[in-house]
């Protein structure tokens, strides 16, 4: 007798969330990925590897255009490599500013999907980079000289960029209080309600930047990008700029990714319980089921500084001129004003003895 029952164990999917390998749970009866912790069912398996199957087989022949198309230099001291056109150029790593060389072409693998041009140019940088540096008293001097503005590049940070399909429940114990007074009585009221939340929940374009020498938290700083000035990948947009090769894959920033749509998703239908009194969240649970991604190279221009050992990095958003950035500190600046400040209260405490 024939037997049409499928060993799972031995069927290899992709995780629909990060890309790694799924395993086959025999308790659960279904797939569970050890790198993000989600789970999913048999069916829900085969139809999210289906369609990213019919998605490799698109970008196929745009990969292999892009590798003959590019060209990859390697800094040989703090070994960021960067990608450029074929008529570029570069000298200079835009992290430590010491030479780069040309190591080779990168694989189709790493060609972007989508990118969204600079709109800011490099004078206005300049311009609201010196803004910035005009409200600030205590940097050093060279911070703002015109050798530091040189090292103001134009960068297209690579980007992964995330939809995310959730299921959300939450039950809460929620109140209505009211008070009221009748003669010399007063009363409260509390009526108590269980509240459940049962929703599908669609998050689009949350990012994490895939370059690991960019601080996370001054690549988000300088969002948000508008998405809809997005336009297909063509190597002609590199000319004149650089950009980072990633270095964190999907399956690394998908736990940013996640927390970002997690916390969202939460927010939302915390706000969904409205006309209460008190709301008390007992039970929140967030499952994303599918994540969409998309690779795309996003407008930075960036400047590294050292100073005293140190490494200060500042950013602008090259389609907004949102900036943002952690200065250096002049301590010697600082020292003087603070001995200015102390005589300054000495001699009025001075002439404040001398009226009495």
């Amino acid at each position: 007798m024939a037997s049409d029952v499928q060993d799972m164990s031995s069927i290899q999917y992709k995780c629909p969330n990060c890309n790694a390998d799924l395993r086959f749970n025999p308790n659960k009866q279904g797939f569970s990925c050890e790198f993000c912790d989600s789970f999913f069912t048999i069916e829900e398996c085969k139809a999210a590897n289906e369609e990213m199957q019919a998605e490799n087989q698109q970008i196929a022949p745009a990969q292999d255009e892009f590798a003959e198309n590019n060209q990859l230099y390697t800094c040989q001291s703090c070994g960021a490599e960067l990608m450029t056109d074929l008529n570029t150029t570069a000298t200079e790593c835009i992290y430590c500013h010491n030479p780069v060389v040309l190591k080779g072409r990168l694989s189709g693998e790493y060609r972007p999907s989508k990118v969204i041009p600079f709109k800011i140019s490099r004078q206005q940088a300049v311009d609201i980079f010196k803004n910035w540096c005009s409200q600030r008293k205590f940097l050093p001097k060279d911070f703002v000289s015109e050798s530091q503005l040189l090292h103001l590049h134009g960068v297209y940070v690579p980007f992964w960029v995330a939809d995310c399909h959730i299921h959300g429940r939450m039950n809460a114990e929620c109140h209505k209080i009211r008070h009221w007074s009748s003669g010399d009585y007063h009363y409260t009221e509390v009526k108590e309600y269980e509240v459940i939340r049962n929703a599908e929940l669609d998050f689009e374009g949350i990012p994490a930047d895939g370059e690991s020498k960019v601080p996370d938290d001054l690549m988000e700083a300088i969002e948000p990008f508008d998405y809809r000035e997005t336009v297909a990948f063509e190597m002609a947009y590199l000319s004149g700029f650089m950009s980072d090769k990633y270095d964190v894959n999907k399956s690394q920033v998908f736990p940013r990714i996640r927390n970002r749509a997690v916390n969202g998703s939460d927010q939302m239908l915390r706000a969904s319980m409205t006309g209460y009194d008190s709301v008390r969240v007992i039970q929140s649970d967030m499952n994303i089921l599918q994540t969409k991604w998309q690779y795309m190279l996003l407008p930075v221009w960036f400047m590294s500084y050292m100073y005293q050992g140190k490494q200060y990095d500042f950013a602008i958003n090259g389609q907004t001129g949102k900036q943002a950035g952690t200065p250096p500190l002049d301590s010697g600046k600082l020292s003087r004003l603070c001995i200015l400040i102390a005589l300054g209260a000495t001699i009025l405490g001075t002439l404040g003895g001398l009226l009495l």
